[in-house]
């Protein structure tokens, strides 16, 4: 039986928000008021499409977008693990489940030669549209009250889960890798021999430890804090040993 790890993509594979990134490109570095105070909370894929349109009248192209996406920095030891899931991938399964969008997540990731890990990326669809400007669209709709509108990492990765089985494949372990208060809800799907794994000293940590306070948590997987993609590598080195 083969292993899955899950992983977040901003704050957790990179170690920045791509989606603030992608404002170096802009000649001052800097979005003018009437954008960035137009943002709804739980609306930040639509505060993005209006970000991306901004660029784009400033004159600044895709290939610009791609040059300034391809700087952002891995978190520390997560080059290594890739690497890893890369040379392992009969036996590890490997996901990004992401509120960035696919252009970003695909021009970072094929820049550091890791793309082949990644068996498939759940985020929000991007284009470039026929003005040359980067459009963005929500993932998905979805019932969840406690998620950003476009998408729900729980309903993503139950559905993957669900298809895999019918496809005869069952995971040993699945792993999932996140930070924010968006990478709470999916951990409902993991079971006792799973793992979830926040980022020490994030909002997901601080989340995971106010559940595990409640009387009859659900909570069942365990939780293993990490500071390093080294850590996570040495569990699941540990964890997929024959």
């Amino acid at each position: 039986m083969k292993t899955l790890i899950a992983f977040d993509f901003d704050h957790t594979l990179v170690d920045d928000n791509s989606d603030m990134w992608v404002i170096r490109c802009l000649p001052d570095g800097t979005l003018p008021d009437s954008v960035e105070n137009s943002y709804r909370k739980g609306h930040w894929t639509e505060y993005m499409g209006r970000v991306m349109k901004y660029i784009g009248e400033q004159n600044v192209t895709p290939d610009q977008i791609r040059s300034v996406m391809e700087t952002i920095p891995f978190t520390d030891g997560m080059k290594d693990l890739l690497t890893h899931i890369s040379e392992h991938k009969n036996s590890i399964d490997c996901l990004v489940v992401s509120d960035s969008n696919s252009l970003f997540i695909e021009w970072i990731l094929r820049a550091s030669g890791l793309d082949s890990a990644v068996d498939k990326v759940f985020t929000n669809p991007a284009t470039i549209n026929d003005q040359g400007y980067m459009e963005v669209r929500g993932y998905h709709a979805h019932s969840c009250a406690k998620c950003p509108v476009n998408m729900c990492k729980k309903e993503v990765l139950a559905l993957y889960l669900s298809e895999q089985s019918d496809g005869g494949v069952e995971y040993k372990r699945v792993f999932y890798v996140g930070d924010g208060g968006n990478d709470l809800c999916p951990t409902a799907c993991l079971r006792e021999q799973d793992v979830v794994m926040p980022r020490k000293g994030y909002t997901l940590e601080k989340h995971l430890a106010q559940l595990k306070k409640q009387p009859g948590s659900p909570l069942k997987p365990s939780v293993m804090a990490w500071s390093s993609g080294i850590e996570i590598l040495q569990e699941l080195k540990a964890s997929v040993q024959p």
